[in-house]
């Protein structure tokens, strides 16, 4: 990962001193919000117990619902506006949009949910 190099100070601040933004672009980079080098994932969608670089502890932290609602939220607007463009003009048969619509929505929505929980870890993480 490649931070700026005001990083290191940056990081050596108490938590609530330190940027959202910088917190929140190591986050959005599966790293530790707080030092930027642990893992934020063990896998998939599980966060770690705790940051393997700087102890901080990021198990506990439940993002619940909000990741989910984001999720939703960006998903249906950038489909939603690209369907009716699409079907507007389109002319092949009615089982294709059936097929696709559907499979586009679950591909955005499986890439774009790891991001929201990152971004809800780090408010969450920021306001305990």
């Amino acid at each position: 990962m490649s931070e700026d190099k005001s990083t290191p100070e940056i990081a050596a601040l108490p938590k609530d001193k330190q940027p959202f933004w910088s917190q929140a672009k190591r986050a959005l980079h599966f790293r530790c919000p707080n030092c930027g080098e642990g893992k934020l994932y063990q896998r998939y969608l599980r966060q770690v117990d705790e940051c393997s670089v700087c102890a901080t502890p990021l198990g506990k932290i439940r993002a619940d619902d909000g990741p989910a609602w984001l999720t939703i939220l960006l998903v249906g607007h950038l489909t939603v506006p690209l369907l009716l463009e699409v079907e507007r003009n389109a002319t092949w048969p009615m089982w294709m949009p059936m097929v696709i619509w559907p499979l586009y929505a679950l591909a955005l929505s499986l890439i774009i949910l790891p991001f929201a929980k990152a971004l809800f870890i780090t408010i969450l993480w920021r306001k305990q």
